[in-house]
Protein backbone atom coordinates (compact mmCIF):
# COMPACT_ATOMS: atom_id res chain seq x y z
CA UNK A 1 0.00 0.00 0.00
CA UNK A 2 1.44 3.59 -1.22
CA UNK A 3 1.26 6.48 1.37
CA UNK A 4 1.34 9.87 -0.89
CA UNK A 5 1.21 13.41 0.87
CA UNK A 6 -1.19 15.95 -0.40
CA UNK A 7 0.38 19.92 -0.71
CA UNK A 8 -1.72 21.88 1.99
CA UNK A 9 -2.35 24.48 -0.71
CA UNK A 10 -4.55 26.89 1.07
CA UNK A 11 -2.13 26.75 4.56
CA UNK A 12 1.14 26.76 3.79
CA UNK A 13 1.49 30.32 2.06
CA UNK A 14 4.03 31.42 -0.12
CA UNK A 15 7.29 31.13 1.23
CA UNK A 16 8.90 29.43 -1.57
CA UNK A 17 11.90 27.96 1.38
CA UNK A 18 8.75 26.59 3.02
CA UNK A 19 7.23 24.89 0.22
CA UNK A 20 10.45 23.49 -0.49
CA UNK A 21 11.07 22.21 3.42
CA UNK A 22 7.46 20.49 2.99
CA UNK A 23 8.51 18.88 -0.52
CA UNK A 24 11.88 17.46 0.99
CA UNK A 25 10.14 16.56 4.12
CA UNK A 26 7.71 14.37 2.44
CA UNK A 27 10.35 12.80 0.58
CA UNK A 28 12.54 11.72 4.06
CA UNK A 29 9.67 10.45 5.52
CA UNK A 30 9.41 7.92 3.07
CA UNK A 31 6.21 9.24 1.10
CA UNK A 32 5.53 7.50 -2.15
CA UNK A 33 4.08 10.98 -3.39
CA UNK A 34 3.61 14.68 -3.13
CA UNK A 35 0.24 15.54 -4.93
CA UNK A 36 -0.86 19.19 -5.75
CA UNK A 37 -4.36 20.29 -5.88
CA UNK A 38 -5.41 22.46 -8.70
CA UNK A 39 -7.71 25.94 -8.86
CA UNK A 40 -7.04 29.24 -11.39
CA UNK A 41 -9.22 31.68 -9.21
CA UNK A 42 -11.71 31.31 -6.66
CA UNK A 43 -14.89 33.67 -5.85
CA UNK A 44 -15.49 36.00 -3.12
CA UNK A 45 -18.42 33.66 -2.33
CA UNK A 46 -17.95 30.60 -4.15
CA UNK A 47 -20.78 28.78 -5.47
CA UNK A 48 -21.07 24.62 -5.50
CA UNK A 49 -21.12 21.73 -3.24
CA UNK A 50 -21.15 22.07 0.27
CA UNK A 51 -17.04 21.69 0.52
CA UNK A 52 -16.94 24.88 -2.03
CA UNK A 53 -16.38 26.58 1.56
CA UNK A 54 -12.98 25.67 1.49
CA UNK A 55 -12.01 27.24 -1.97
CA UNK A 56 -12.97 30.90 -1.69
CA UNK A 57 -11.01 33.87 -3.10
CA UNK A 58 -9.36 33.92 0.68
CA UNK A 59 -7.57 30.28 -0.05
CA UNK A 60 -4.16 30.68 -1.32
CA UNK A 61 -3.71 28.06 -4.37
CA UNK A 62 -0.34 27.92 -6.15
CA UNK A 63 -0.57 26.91 -9.79
CA UNK A 64 -0.45 23.01 -10.07
CA UNK A 65 1.80 22.32 -12.70
CA UNK A 66 4.14 25.38 -11.19
CA UNK A 67 4.72 23.98 -8.39
CA UNK A 68 5.23 20.52 -9.48
CA UNK A 69 8.07 21.71 -11.53
CA UNK A 70 8.98 23.45 -8.43
CA UNK A 71 8.98 20.73 -6.59
CA UNK A 72 10.75 18.58 -9.00
CA UNK A 73 13.78 20.25 -9.16
CA UNK A 74 13.73 20.38 -5.19
CA UNK A 75 13.47 16.95 -4.57
CA UNK A 76 14.83 13.52 -5.88
CA UNK A 77 13.10 10.68 -5.87
CA UNK A 78 9.95 11.18 -4.62
CA UNK A 79 6.60 10.68 -6.59
CA UNK A 80 4.54 14.18 -8.13
CA UNK A 81 0.96 14.28 -8.90
CA UNK A 82 -1.60 16.58 -9.82
CA UNK A 83 -4.64 15.69 -7.93
CA UNK A 84 -6.39 17.19 -9.45
CA UNK A 85 -5.77 18.81 -12.48
CA UNK A 86 -9.32 20.11 -14.19
CA UNK A 87 -8.22 19.09 -17.46
CA UNK A 88 -11.69 20.27 -19.30
CA UNK A 89 -10.35 24.35 -18.35
CA UNK A 90 -7.37 24.16 -20.35
CA UNK A 91 -6.04 23.64 -23.74
CA UNK A 92 -5.07 20.15 -23.89
CA UNK A 93 -1.75 20.20 -26.02
CA UNK A 94 -0.60 23.46 -23.79
CA UNK A 95 -1.37 20.76 -20.85
CA UNK A 96 0.88 18.19 -22.94
CA UNK A 97 3.67 20.01 -23.30
CA UNK A 98 3.43 21.28 -19.45
CA UNK A 99 3.28 18.17 -18.14
CA UNK A 100 5.79 16.68 -20.11
CA UNK A 101 8.59 19.53 -19.04
CA UNK A 102 7.64 18.32 -15.32
CA UNK A 103 7.94 14.74 -16.56
CA UNK A 104 11.69 15.91 -17.73
CA UNK A 105 12.66 18.18 -14.94
CA UNK A 106 11.67 15.23 -12.18
CA UNK A 107 13.42 12.13 -14.46
CA UNK A 108 9.92 10.42 -15.13
CA UNK A 109 8.55 11.08 -11.79
CA UNK A 110 5.33 12.49 -12.87
CA UNK A 111 1.44 11.31 -12.67
CA UNK A 112 -1.15 13.55 -14.06
CA UNK A 113 -4.51 13.11 -12.12
CA UNK A 114 -7.21 15.15 -14.21
CA UNK A 115 -10.82 15.54 -13.27
CA UNK A 116 -13.95 17.74 -14.71
CA UNK A 117 -14.15 19.76 -12.08
CA UNK A 118 -16.85 21.95 -10.60
CA UNK A 119 -16.13 25.38 -10.13
CA UNK A 120 -17.72 27.28 -13.42
CA UNK A 121 -16.20 30.30 -13.14
CA UNK A 122 -12.97 28.99 -13.50
CA UNK A 123 -14.11 27.79 -16.92
CA UNK A 124 -15.66 31.07 -18.20
CA UNK A 125 -12.74 32.83 -16.81
CA UNK A 126 -10.90 30.63 -19.05
CA UNK A 127 -12.35 30.53 -22.30
CA UNK A 128 -13.72 27.15 -22.08
CA UNK A 129 -16.83 25.56 -21.51
CA UNK A 130 -18.35 24.33 -19.09
CA UNK A 131 -20.88 21.64 -19.59
CA UNK A 132 -19.46 19.73 -22.32
CA UNK A 133 -16.71 19.05 -20.21
CA UNK A 134 -17.19 15.03 -19.45
CA UNK A 135 -17.51 14.80 -23.51
CA UNK A 136 -14.19 16.88 -24.12
CA UNK A 137 -12.36 15.27 -21.76
CA UNK A 138 -11.82 11.76 -23.18
CA UNK A 139 -10.29 13.16 -26.39
CA UNK A 140 -7.93 15.21 -24.38
CA UNK A 141 -6.46 12.56 -22.76
CA UNK A 142 -6.15 10.71 -26.09
CA UNK A 143 -4.30 13.84 -27.87
CA UNK A 144 -2.30 13.98 -24.93
CA UNK A 145 -0.77 10.24 -25.10
CA UNK A 146 -0.61 10.39 -28.77
CA UNK A 147 1.81 13.20 -28.29
CA UNK A 148 3.98 12.21 -25.71
CA UNK A 149 4.25 9.14 -27.46
CA UNK A 150 4.83 9.67 -31.14
CA UNK A 151 7.18 11.67 -32.86
CA UNK A 152 4.86 13.43 -34.85
CA UNK A 153 1.10 13.87 -34.90
CA UNK A 154 -2.09 13.94 -37.01
CA UNK A 155 -5.41 14.25 -35.16
CA UNK A 156 -8.38 15.02 -36.30
CA UNK A 157 -11.25 15.36 -33.74
CA UNK A 158 -13.94 16.96 -32.45
CA UNK A 159 -12.50 19.35 -30.22
CA UNK A 160 -8.60 19.14 -31.47
CA UNK A 161 -7.35 19.23 -35.45
CA UNK A 162 -3.33 19.39 -36.09
CA UNK A 163 -1.33 17.87 -38.70
CA UNK A 164 2.41 16.69 -38.17
CA UNK A 165 2.91 18.01 -34.99
CA UNK A 166 4.96 16.78 -32.22
CA UNK A 167 6.76 17.92 -27.88
CA UNK A 168 10.52 18.45 -27.64
CA UNK A 169 11.53 17.85 -25.43
CA UNK A 170 9.85 14.43 -25.28
CA UNK A 171 8.60 12.97 -21.88
CA UNK A 172 10.72 10.46 -19.50
CA UNK A 173 7.50 8.29 -19.33
CA UNK A 174 5.87 7.82 -22.74
CA UNK A 175 3.08 7.98 -21.94
CA UNK A 176 2.97 10.23 -18.73
CA UNK A 177 0.31 8.16 -16.48
CA UNK A 178 -3.26 9.59 -16.50
CA UNK A 179 -5.45 9.23 -13.60
CA UNK A 180 -8.63 10.29 -13.79
CA UNK A 181 -10.69 11.35 -10.55
CA UNK A 182 -14.42 10.48 -10.61
CA UNK A 183 -17.23 10.72 -8.14
CA UNK A 184 -20.60 10.24 -10.49
CA UNK A 185 -21.33 6.68 -11.90
CA UNK A 186 -20.82 7.81 -15.76
CA UNK A 187 -17.76 9.52 -14.78
CA UNK A 188 -16.26 6.43 -12.46
CA UNK A 189 -16.77 4.23 -15.78
CA UNK A 190 -14.89 6.22 -18.03
CA UNK A 191 -12.12 6.04 -15.79
CA UNK A 192 -12.50 2.44 -15.78
CA UNK A 193 -12.77 2.77 -19.49
CA UNK A 194 -9.38 5.18 -20.54
CA UNK A 195 -7.59 5.73 -17.36
CA UNK A 196 -4.45 4.08 -16.01
CA UNK A 197 -5.58 4.64 -12.25
CA UNK A 198 -8.98 6.19 -10.21
CA UNK A 199 -8.96 9.54 -7.90
CA UNK A 200 -12.17 8.36 -5.41
CA UNK A 201 -14.19 11.56 -4.24
CA UNK A 202 -11.15 12.40 -1.29
CA UNK A 203 -14.56 13.42 0.96
CA UNK A 204 -15.11 9.70 0.79
CA UNK A 205 -15.81 7.36 4.00
CA UNK A 206 -14.69 3.74 3.53
CA UNK A 207 -18.17 2.51 4.05
CA UNK A 208 -20.65 0.77 1.84
CA UNK A 209 -21.28 3.43 -0.53
CA UNK A 210 -17.07 3.23 -1.34
CA UNK A 211 -17.62 -0.43 -2.25
CA UNK A 212 -20.40 -0.59 -4.20
CA UNK A 213 -18.30 2.63 -6.27
CA UNK A 214 -15.19 -0.10 -6.39
CA UNK A 215 -16.65 -2.56 -7.43
CA UNK A 216 -18.94 0.08 -10.22
CA UNK A 217 -15.02 0.90 -11.53
CA UNK A 218 -13.81 -3.11 -11.73
CA UNK A 219 -17.01 -3.99 -13.51
CA UNK A 220 -16.40 -1.32 -15.69
CA UNK A 221 -12.85 -1.93 -16.42
CA UNK A 222 -13.67 -5.72 -17.32
CA UNK A 223 -16.36 -4.72 -19.52
CA UNK A 224 -13.58 -2.52 -21.46
CA UNK A 225 -11.62 -5.59 -22.08
CA UNK A 226 -9.27 -4.39 -19.27
CA UNK A 227 -8.16 -6.25 -16.61
CA UNK A 228 -9.32 -4.36 -12.92
CA UNK A 229 -6.11 -5.43 -10.61
CA UNK A 230 -3.79 -3.40 -13.52
CA UNK A 231 -5.29 -0.22 -12.47
CA UNK A 232 -4.82 1.83 -9.67
CA UNK A 233 -7.26 3.11 -7.24
CA UNK A 234 -6.45 6.07 -4.58
CA UNK A 235 -8.59 7.27 -1.89
CA UNK A 236 -7.87 10.05 0.61
CA UNK A 237 -7.77 9.97 4.42
CA UNK A 238 -7.78 13.47 6.44
CA UNK A 239 -5.75 14.48 9.82
CA UNK A 240 -9.04 15.55 10.86
CA UNK A 241 -10.67 12.11 10.48
CA UNK A 242 -8.72 11.12 13.74
CA UNK A 243 -7.20 12.34 16.63
CA UNK A 244 -3.55 10.90 15.45
CA UNK A 245 -1.74 8.00 13.78
CA UNK A 246 -3.52 5.29 15.28
CA UNK A 247 -6.71 6.28 14.21
CA UNK A 248 -5.64 7.88 10.61
CA UNK A 249 -4.06 4.14 9.95
CA UNK A 250 -7.41 2.52 11.37
CA UNK A 251 -9.23 3.90 8.19
CA UNK A 252 -6.32 3.72 5.97
CA UNK A 253 -6.91 -0.55 6.85
CA UNK A 254 -10.55 -0.39 6.18
CA UNK A 255 -9.65 1.49 2.44
CA UNK A 256 -7.09 -1.36 2.15
CA UNK A 257 -9.91 -4.20 3.05
CA UNK A 258 -11.90 -2.54 -0.05
CA UNK A 259 -9.73 -2.79 -2.46
CA UNK A 260 -7.75 0.43 -2.78
CA UNK A 261 -3.72 -0.01 -3.18
CA UNK A 262 -2.74 3.69 -2.79
CA UNK A 263 -3.29 6.05 0.07
CA UNK A 264 -2.90 10.19 0.09
CA UNK A 265 -3.24 11.53 3.70
CA UNK A 266 -4.63 15.21 3.43
CA UNK A 267 -3.84 17.45 6.40
CA UNK A 268 -5.46 20.76 5.08
CA UNK A 269 -8.61 21.36 6.92
CA UNK A 270 -7.28 20.09 10.18
CA UNK A 271 -6.96 23.11 12.13
CA UNK A 272 -3.20 22.46 11.33
CA UNK A 273 -2.12 26.16 12.99
CA UNK A 274 1.30 26.03 10.60
CA UNK A 275 3.57 24.44 8.60
CA UNK A 276 5.22 22.57 10.76
CA UNK A 277 1.98 20.86 12.35
CA UNK A 278 1.39 19.88 8.89
CA UNK A 279 5.19 18.13 9.05
CA UNK A 280 4.95 17.02 12.21
CA UNK A 281 1.52 14.89 11.26
CA UNK A 282 3.19 13.95 8.15
CA UNK A 283 5.86 12.56 10.30
CA UNK A 284 3.69 11.09 13.21
CA UNK A 285 1.51 8.74 10.63
CA UNK A 286 4.46 7.43 8.66
CA UNK A 287 6.91 7.09 12.00
CA UNK A 288 3.25 5.46 12.99
CA UNK A 289 3.05 3.39 9.95
CA UNK A 290 6.33 2.13 9.95
CA UNK A 291 6.14 0.89 13.27
CA UNK A 292 2.70 -1.11 12.51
Amino acid sequence: MQIGISFPQTEIGADPAVIRDFAQAAEDLGYARISVVDHVVQQGTPKGPEFARFYSREAMFHECLTTLAFMAASTRTIGLASAILILPQRQAVLVAKQAAQVDVFSGGRLRLGVGLGWNEVEFDALGMGFHDRGKRVAEQIEVMRRLWSEDLVTFEGHWHRFADAGLNPEPVQRPIPVWLGALADPAIRRAARIADGWYMYPRQEPDAAAQARISLFRQAAAEAGREPDSLGINATVFASQGAGPDEWLAVMSRWRELGVDSLTFRTAESDLACPDGHIAAMRGLMDAAKGA
